[in-house]
Order: structure tokens, then C-alpha cells, then sequence
């Protein structure tokens, strides 16, 4: 009541509560009392509001449901009556907001809410009983209505207004206010420091502040960087010279083939084809070194001891370059691995700023959204349509028939709000054209309450109206 309603209002109720401070009483009570009337006065303004809104709703939404079919096969009679009925339902309308402006309090906290009362256009008299309307008395009619509607709304978006919740620029003018202030002083001691009254001391910390982000990103960002992509770099540019070449090994391989090829055929007295296997030949080789090892003096000086080690020392020669060769391809394979870990950090940064992005994008909380959230708003509307339906079942059991128009037009409200809010998203998934026959069934008032429920379950299975995937 204080803080939160402007200016003008702390003064006049810093005022009062510093009157009350010096009268007998409580000040905090008096202000206590001060703020239930100033809510309850609006509160009970634009319930009284909604009430006669949604009743005229309802009840020209029924009188157009009950002669519809009849308007199409004889518009020339019934045109005029629907215009004349929506005229008496306009008339109805301004006695109900009139009574508001009649019941206004001579201590409202609403200045000039009632000043100017709201008066609709009447459907001219213009036709006898029993005569038809011309074209141009029907479009005047028509006009009359239109201007009416217009009327209508500029003089609610008046009301709604002057007794609606404060703006958030109103609640927090006090935040403003200081924060207003404080970036004038700021703005006055840069101005004192600027070139506009002869001081370089704005420029030389400018200079400064400027030289020292240079310096932290070149030491602390771009030089790292640069020093980790040289040395990955100067890696793989080694690792592509290779530890072993394919021409090395088959060197040695061919060497001792030819090792082999000799022995073997020194040894058996006959020739071998080229292509003879290496293991066969080596078998005979080892058979050769065995005999020569039972006598390994005589055979190291005379025989072939000293040959055949050294075929077995070609022979593991060729194994370690093979394997050498084995390890090097690994190496190359794995470097696009060693390629995708560097980039790790720069993908889960780039994964995270989209996240980021994406959840700025879908940080809707209306039922229009594509999030999850919406998505709870809009079978939340549905809640809300089926429970406002049975509650004006309940009325017109009762014989409650004006608390049934009210209660008829606030599901129309919703009805409406969920027709706009599932409409693009219903189309998308190709569900429009049902969604969308369900819910015209549900705004019919001739339609049974039990028909109404079964269509409202069917309608929860629709894509777009179900829970968020990533919950279930």
C-alpha cells in the first residue's frame, strides 16, 4: 500500500499512517483495513464484471445455437430477429455495468472509473410487424452491432486498467528511482572525468582496461590454445613419418627368404621353387641347427652353427619389424580418436550454449508453447473446460439458470482459449480437423453433459494435448 502503488500513493499513505501515528488507534491496523477495502473493492468490481460479461456471452452464443439451422434456410425473417434479440442482450448488458456505476462509492480509492457511463447504439426502429427488412436497414443494423462490440471493448480495457493489479514498473518504482539516480551520479562523475571538461583520466583508464583484457586473453587464452594446437600438430606430424615402413619389413622379409632358400637348398642337394614357404624352410633349418649344437666346437668352426644363428636372428628381426609395423598402425588409427578428445571441449561448450538457446527459446508458460510447460498449460485448459461444464449442469439442475449463462460463458472463455492454444500444433500433427470437431461439440448447450465427458476423454489422447514425452 505503501511502496508498491507509485508515488503519489507513498505520499498520501506515508501521510495517513504518520496521521494515524498521532491520533489514538493503530496506525498499522487503519492501514491493514485501508488495504482489505482497496482489494476487495476491485476484486469485487471485476468479479461483478466477468460475471455480466460472460452471461451475455452465453447468451447470445445460445441465441444464435438456436436458430442457426433456421438463419440459413430463411435469413431474410430470422437475421432481423437474431439482430433485434443481440440489440435487447446489448440493452441488458448496459442496465448490468450501469448498476456498477450506480453502486460507485463516494470514498472509491478508483479515481474516474464511473465517470462516464457505457451507452450502446440501438438497432433502429425502422420496420412495422410483419414487413421485411431492406439490405440497407439490415447492414445498419449490423454496423450497429459492431459499433457496439467496439464500444464494448475500449470501455472494459478502460475498467480493467484503473482496477487491475499495479505494472511491475509501478510495484518496483522504487528500484528505478535509486537506480536512476545512482546511474545520473555515475553519469555526472564520468562526465568529470571525460575530455567534455579537459581530463584525459577517462581515456587513460579506457587505455588501461583495454590493455589489460588484451594482455589476459593473450596469456591466459589465446597462447594456451595456440601452444596446444602446435604440439597435437607437431604429434601427428610424427606419427605420420611412422615408427616402421612397409618397405623395410618386406626388405627383411625378402633377405631371409633368400637366407632360406640357400640353406635349404645347400643342406638337401636340390633345388627349391621360389615361392617355397619361409616355413617350411625353416623347419629345415632348425633341424640342421640341432645336429650342429650336439657338436657345437667343431660345428662353430667347420660346419654351418654360425649360419643357421644367423638366419634365427634374421628370422627375429623380421617378428620385431612386423610388429613395430602392427604398433604404427594402431597409432594412425587411434589418431582420430586423439583428434575427437581434443575436441570434446569445444563440442560440450557448443552441446551447452545450445541447450541455453534452447531452453531461452521454449521458456514460454503459455498453452500457445512447444515446451513442456505448455503443454501442461493446455490439458490444464482442458481441466478446466470439463469442470466449468459440470458446473453448469449442476446450475441448471438446480434452476439456477442466470448462474448457468454465467458458467456457460466461462467454458465458451475456455473452450476459445484452448481452441487458440492447440490450433497450430494440431495442425502440425495432422489432428486439427478432429481436435477441432470436438471441441465445437463441447461448446453446443443442447449437447448432454455425459456425450460432453466421453468427447473430453477422446480428446486427451491427442498428440498435442498429451504429457511431455520426456516424462514419460
Amino acid at each position: 500500500m505503501i511502496f508498491e502503488r507509485g508515488p503519489r500513493a507513498f505520499i498520501d499513505e506515508t501521510v495517513k499512517l504518520l496521521r494515524g501515528l498521532t491520533a489514538q488507534g493503530s496506525s498499522t491496523q487503519n492501514l491493514s483495513q485501508s488495504a482489505s477495502d482497496y482489494i476487495d473493492e476491485r476484486v469485487g468490481f471485476l468479479s461483478s464484471l466477468r460475471y455480466s460479461l460472460a452471461t451475455f456471452l452465453a447468451q447470445v452464443y445460445m441465441e444464435v445455437d438456436k436458430i442457426g439451422e433456421d438463419l440459413v434456410e430463411d435469413p431474410e425473417t430470422k437475421l432481423p430477429s437474431l439482430l433485434v434479440t443481440i440489440s435487447v442482450l446489448f440493452s441488458t448488458l448496459e442496465a448490468s455495468i450501469g448498476h456498477l456505476h450506480a453502486m460507485r462509492q463516494s470514498d472509491s480509492s478508483v479515481d474516474g472509473s464511473y465517470s462516464t457511463p457505457l451507452l450502446f447504439e440501438k438497432v433502429p426502429e425502422i420496420n412495422q410487424e410483419g414487413s421485411q427488412w431492406t439490405d440497407c436497414e439490415i447492414r445498419d443494423a449490423i454496423n450497429s452491432v459492431y459499433q457496439n462490440l467496439n464500444k464494448l471493448d475500449s470501455y472494459i480495457s478502460f475498467l480493467v486498467i484503473k482496477h487491475r493489479k499495479p505494472r511491475k514498473i509501478t510495484q518496483y518504482w522504487i528500484r528505478y528511482t535509486c537506480g536512476a539516480v545512482g546511474l545520473s551520479v555515475c553519469s555526472i562523475w564520468l562526465l568529470r572525468h571525460s575530455r567534455l571538461v579537459g581530463s584525459s583520466d577517462l581515456d587513460n583508464w579506457v587505455q588501461e582496461a583495454r590493455n589489460s583484457t588484451y594482455s589476459f586473453f593473450r596469456n591466459h587464452v589465446e597462447e594456451p590454445i595456440f601452444s596446444i594446437r602446435d604440439e597435437l600438430f607437431d604429434t601427428f606430424k610424427k606419427r605420420h613419418q611412422g615408427i616402421m615402413d612397409v618397405e623395410e619389413v618386406q626388405l627383411t622379409s625378402n633377405s631371409l627368404h633368400r637366407m632360406l632358400l640357400a640353406f635349404s637348398e645347400q643342406t638337401k642337394g636340390q633345388k627349391f621353387p621360389v615361392n617355397a614357404s619361409d616355413q617350411e624352410m625353416m623347419e629345415i633349418v632348425m633341424d640342421r641347427y640341432e645336429k650342429e649344437l650336439m657338436h657345437p666346437i667343431q660345428n662353430l668352426l667347420n660346419g654351418e652353427l654360425v649360419r643357421a644363428i644367423l638366419i634365427q636372428v634374421q628370422k627375429l628381426k623380421l617378428d620385431t619389424e612386423t610388429a613395430m609395423l602392427e604398433l604404427n598402425q594402431i597409432l594412425r588409427a587411434n589418431e582420430i580418436n586423439f583428434a575427437v578428445l581434443t575436441a570434446l571441449p569445444a563440442f560440450f561448450l557448443s552441446l551447452l550454449l545450445m541447450m541455453l538457446v534452447r531452453g531461452w527459446f521454449k521458456q514460454d508458460t503459455k498453452a500457445e508453447g512447444r515446451g513442456r510447460v505448455a503443454r501442461i498449460q493446455r490439458r490444464l485448459l482442458v481441466i478446466e473446460v470439463k469442470k466449468r461444464i459440470m458446473q453448469y449442469q449442476n446450475y441448471v439442475d438446480q434452476g439456477l439458470e442466470r448462474d448457468a449463462e454465467y458458467m456457460f460463458g466461462l467454458a465458451l472463455y475456455s473452450l476459445d482459449r484452448l481452441y487458440h492454444s492447440v490450433k497450430w500444433h494440431a495442425e502440425a500433427t495432422g489432428e486439427w480437423e478432429r481436435l477441432r470437431e470436438d471441441i465445437i461439440d463441447l461448446a453446443k448447450p443442447r449437447l448432454q453433459t455425459s456425450h460432453k465427458e466421453s468427447v473430453i476423454s477422446h480428446m486427451v489422447t491427442f498428440d498435442c494435448l498429451l504429457p511431455s514425452r520426456n516424462r514419460l
